[in-house]
């Protein structure tokens, strides 16, 4: 059963009806012109689409992935990663949790471009976070299209990176089309479940998992690609120091996905203008 109304309970992504309230996040479409018709070509080693990526081949690394923001946290835990000299990226979401759409959202594109002076990665998490196996075709153009125009219009060029929403991108489908669009499918082989124990009686839980997974790997011959949620508090400041702490002291650098990947740094973007990035 679903219940019309107003504001944030009703109009907030990815829970708003988008096919039958035309002010859902899901159905605010960025200015400018759109990115559709810009060629994809794939470049580089890295896969495009299909099964997608649940491994970093870089040894000695660990990629610290963070979805859903940017949000209230996530400078501060840029701040967290800048005291260590170490890297992260980013799959944004661009207008969900009722947080305003992240091109015309000064707190939002400040820190994306934040994000980027200060080497991160950033990357997609779709435009407000709908399951890419349960829309129709339009709407499915539209999360990665729209969220391919915020990126432009902050910082002129887009991600060939992206991260499914809820994990869901079945190959045989949403898979071929994230090829077709030119983006790299990424998930994860550790997750240490930060965004169901965001409180500080239970955060231990996620401590416990992350130190299982550092315990199974050498930075001589291993890596990591690990998820986590910048919008969730105890992630931010709890559980973000102390995987850093751990990593750094058993050898393991903090690094992008790209990097993670041997993905030269030129591929992780398309320009925004139709000329080469």
């Amino acid at each position: 059963t679903s219940y019309c109304g107003t504001g944030p309970d009703y109009c907030t992504s990815p829970d708003c009806q988008y096919k039958y309230g035309p002010q859902c996040d899901a159905n605010v479409k960025p200015a400018g012109s759109s990115t559709a018709n810009i060629p994809r070509p794939h470049i580089g080693s890295v896969p495009y689409g299909g099964a997608g990526i649940y491994d970093c081949v870089t040894p000695g690394t660990v990629a610290v992935t963070f979805d859903d923001g940017p949000y209230l946290y996530t400078a501060d835990v840029l701040d967290k990663f800048k005291r260590y000299n170490a890297k992260a990226t980013f799959f944004i979401t661009g207008n969900n949790l009722n947080k305003g759409p992240i091109d015309v959202t000064p707190a939002w594109s400040n820190v994306i471009k934040r994000m980027v002076s200060e080497g991160h990665q950033v990357a997609s998490h779709t435009w407000s976070h709908q399951s890419l196996d349960k829309v129709d075709s339009e709407t499915f153009q539209n999360q990665i299209i729209y969220n391919e125009m915020a990126f432009r219009n902050i910082l002129g060029y887009f991600p060939t990176y992206m991260r499914p929403p809820y994990s869901q991108c079945a190959e045989d489908n949403c898979g071929s089309k994230m090829s077709r669009l030119g983006y790299h499918v990424v998930y994860f082989d550790v997750d240490t479940a930060g965004y169901l124990n965001d409180d500080a009686s239970l955060i231990q839980k996620s401590k416990n998992i992350w130190d299982k997974a550092i315990a199974g790997v050498k930075p001589s011959t291993d890596s990591l690609l690990e998820i986590e949620h910048d919008i969730h508090y105890q992630t931010a400041y709890n559980l973000t120091d102390y995987i850093l702490q751990s990593m750094y002291s058993k050898g393991f650098k903090s690094v992008t996905i790209g990097e993670c990947l041997g993905d030269p740094a030129a591929n992780w973007y398309r320009s925004g203008n139709n000329s080469r990035f």
